[in-house]
Parts: structure tokens; C-alpha cells; sequence
């Protein structure tokens, strides 16, 4: 599906990430039979560390100290927004939403209408697209944009093929009908198909939990879960990802009537710096166009992925100057969107590191 829009524009936005910091050597018990994994891993994927959420912080308590931050950073009322779009694949509840328990704990009034979207890695890329098109049709002036997730909380902790690639984060993007019309094109892409990639088989009411769902057995690589914790074949992501990327960028830029060089910045979802090399080379783009110390410094956060980037790496260009900006996403699902957008300098643009609850 391709569209253009012409009345989004990003305002301003903020991440929230895990409270607890970990190195790839703070899993070196998981690689004891394997000497020499843990250099290997270091130098194959090259994340150094991680910030992740314990079980009792959620990817809504991350999301809101990042949209308090926003709001207060920009002067922006609670009673300023028309929608609440929250991207997430670990709510609180099965039900109510995210989004409704953050307009609540907004204080948002009953005019501001809250949902949320069940999208993973190229999920900010679609919560982006719906929140311009309530934009686009005047539906609303002001769209709060959450997005984020607690990947780790569904990891099992002797997974040694994911445990050391993903970090926790939420984001909060404030967004705004634009008074000067400028083109956004977007592009988003599915393929069920391929849904055995990236799965939790447990939990949901295909597979309800039970006393055997959450008993973990050895996978031939040596890792440990169980169906109720996260799943990701590696390779398969891998191949998919450097079969449809390249592709995708390339017939966005056609149908925005440009190229890469008219390009400032390629926001990819921060898998991994290895892919993103990958990517680099095969589109044939320099480095210095796509950032990639995000991942190197957080791992993949998900959902927060793009907008982490954005914040840790960009934040200085977008707070100062004008920037084309391409925001490409890829994962489960599978899935895969990207947005091309001409970004005028945000009003706030921050990434912090949540503070651990005292204990008690």
C-alpha cells in the first residue's frame, strides 16, 4: 500500500528507555560451553549494551514519563490532544488498551480519542501513518504517538540466540496538523506468510497458557524457552530483511519522484549493526546517512526502534535544521513499511534512561 499525505508534521518526541543497563559480558554465563561465542557475537552483531525494563515496569510506564516530557517540554496540554495512538505488542492488559489507560493517567478530557495498534519493529512507521491520516482529514490538529515495547519480559533468560539483542523503550511523538502544507509518501507491506519468523506461540486464545506451555526445553543451539516466551529464527529474519529493505526503499524514493542522494538521513529500525552494514551496502549508501550507534548502545528496542534512533543520533540535526528524513521499519509479522518526510527543526527532541523505583 502506498499514500501520500500533506499535513503531518513532527512537533517534537521523546524515549524512555529500561531503567537497567547490561553488556553483552553481563551474559557470559549463557555461552560457559561455548568459548569464544561471546567474542564472536560481539564482533558478528555488535551490540554493546542494553536498557532493559524489569518485570513491574511496562512499556506504558515508559511511554508516559517520555509523553510527560513532551508535553511539558513543548507547553502542551493534556486537554490539547485529539487521539492517543499507542503501538505496542506488550500492553498492560489484553483489555483496555494502552491508550486508554494513558489518556487516563493524562488526564486527557473524553473529546481525545485513544487506540492502539498491534505492530512490532515497523510499527512506529504505521502508527505514524494512521496518526497523519487523522491529520490529514482535519479529524485532528494534535495526535500523541506512542510507541514501545518490553521485548525482554518475553525472552527466556537462557535464550542465548535473542537474551543479548533487545533493549526495553517507549516513545511519545507529539504530532500536528501542518499550517504549510508539505508531502509525506509512506509505503507499508505484510506477508503472513512468513508469521512463524518472529512468534510467541503461547498466550493468547489459539493457544491459551497452561501447566505445559510454560515449561522450557533445549532448542538444537543450546537455548532454553518455552511457547509462551519470544521466538525469532534468525537467519529467516535476516534473509527476508535483505530481500525486501533494499527493495522497498528503492520504490519509495521512485514514488516520491527522488533518490538517495536528495536523502539527509536512512532511519532504519535498529536491529543490529551487522544488518544495517548490510543494508548500507546493497542500497549503496554512505555510512554517515545511517546512524547506527542506537542499536550499538541500546539493542533493538522494538517499536521504539526508529524513534530511539531518531533521538540518540539525530537529535541534534532535527532539534537545528530542516531534515529529509527516510524512517524504514521491518519484523514480525512479517512487516515492513517506510516514510519519507521533510522534518522542520522539532521543538523537543530528548532520549533518558528512566530512573529505577526505590526500593522499598
Amino acid at each position: 500500500m502506498r499514500a501520500q499525505l500533506h499535513h503531518l508534521r513532527l512537533a517534537a518526541l521523546s524515549v524512555a528507555t529500561g531503567p537497567v543497563t547490561r553488556t553483552l559480558d553481563d551474559e557470559a554465563h549463557l555461552y560457559a560451553d561455548q568459548p569464544g561465542q561471546l567474542d564472536r557475537m560481539r564482533a558478528m552483531v555488535g551490540i554493546e549494551r542494553r536498557h532493559i525494563a524489569p518485570v513491574g515496569i511496562t512499556a506504558l510506564d515508559l511511554a508516559r514519563a517520555a509523553a510527560e516530557r513532551v508535553l511539558r517540554e513543548t507547553g502542551t496540554s493534556p486537554d490539547d490532544l485529539d487521539a492517543i495512538l499507542f503501538v505496542t505488542q506488550t500492553p498492560d492488559h489484553p483489555q483496555p488498551c494502552n491508550a486508554n489507560l494513558l489518556h487516563g493517567q493524562l488526564a486527557c478530557p473524553p473529546k481525545t480519542a485513544a487506540m492502539d495498534i498491534n505492530q512490532g519493529c515497523s510499527g512506529w512507521v504505521y502508527g505514524l501513518y494512521f496518526a497523519g491520516l487523522l491529520l490529514e482529514t482535519g479529524a485532528a490538529r494534535t495526535v500523541l504517538l506512542c510507541a514501545g515495547d518490553t521485548v525482554t519480559q518475553t525472552i527466556h533468560p537462557r535464550d542465548r540466540a535473542t537474551v543479548p539483542l533487545f533493549g526495553d523503550a517507549a516513545s511519545a511523538a507529539l504530532l500536528k496538523r501542518a499550517e504549510h502544507p508539505s508531502p509525506a509518501w509512506f509505503a507499508l507491506h505484510s506477508d503472513g506468510r512468513g508469521h512463524g519468523a518472529i512468534c510467541i506461540p503461547a498466550g493468547g486464545a489459539r493457544q491459551p497458557r497452561d501447566v505445559r506451555t510454560g515449561v522450557a526445553k533445549v532448542a538444537e543451539d543450546g537455548s532454553e524457552r518455552s511457547p509462551e516466551n519470544l521466538f525469532m529464527s534468525g537467519i529467516e529474519v535476516f534473509n527476508f530483511t535483505l530481500r525486501e529493505e533494499p527493495k522497498a526503499v528503492r520504490e519509495l524514493l521512485e514514488f516520491a519522484g527522488t533518490d538517495a542522494e536528495a536523502v539527509d538521513i536512512f532511519a532504519f529500525h535498529q536491529a543490529n549493526p551487522f544488518i544495517l552494514t548490510q543494508l548500507a551496502r546493497r542500497l549503496r549508501l554512505p555510512l554517515e546517512k545511517v546512524p547506527m550507534r542506537t542499536a550499538r548502545e541500546f539493542g533493538n528496542q522494538s517499536s521504539a526502534s526508529i524513534p530511539g534512533v531518531l533521538a540518540h543520533d539525530c537529535g541534534e540535526q532535527l532539534a537545528t535544521r530542516r531534515t529529509r528524513l527516510l524512517c524504514s521499519g521491518f519484523g514480525v509479522g512479517l512487516s515492513w513499511a517506510s516514510c519519507l518526510l521533510n522534518v522542520d527543526p522539532l521543538d523537543h527532541v530528548s532520549i533518558f534512561q528512566l530512573q529505577p523505583p526505590v526500593p522499598l
